[in-house]
């Protein structure tokens, strides 16, 4: 049994929403929650894997733009400003600094509940990081 974290990140690469799912399913089916938590998502960036008009409607029902590419066998292809692409690295940076703690990195809470509070737990502390070192 696998789970997948899925993410939404600010600005500055802290989480502002964060879903477990399972590993199997696909990226697509934890848009809608990611947006149910955070209230006015502005520009969504994501990659080729959230391709989906159902995405992009749910992305502009909450009064946000969604910039995603489309995938590569679509007849039509949406562009996507570069400079603004580029800005997805955040969520990955997130990703990395998540896989820093070796607890959530090994998935070394057996339930889905326990790892999410795990992760959740790692996700405040990268937040009082970024408020510890402002001052």
């Amino acid at each position: 049994m696998s789970t997948k974290i899925n993410a939404m990140v600010d600005g500055r690469g802290l989480p502002v929403a964060i879903t477990l799912s399972a590993g199997q399913a696909s990226d697509k089916a934890a848009v809608a929650d990611l947006l149910a938590m955070h209230p006015a998502p502005g520009d969504v960036v994501a990659d080729r894997g959230y391709d989906a008009r159902a995405v992009l409607n749910l992305i502009a029902a909450r009064g946000g733009r969604g910039h995603i590419p489309t995938q590569r066998d679509r007849k039509v292809q949406r562009t996507v400003d570069p400079a603004l692409y580029r800005e997805r690295n955040l969520v990955e940076r997130f990703f990395s600094k998540l896989k820093q703690f070796r607890k959530i990195a090994t998935r070394y809470e057996k339930t889905a509940t326990n790892y999410l509070a795990a992760v959740l737990l790692v996700c405040s502390r990268l937040w009082t990081r970024a408020y510890e070192s402002a001052a």
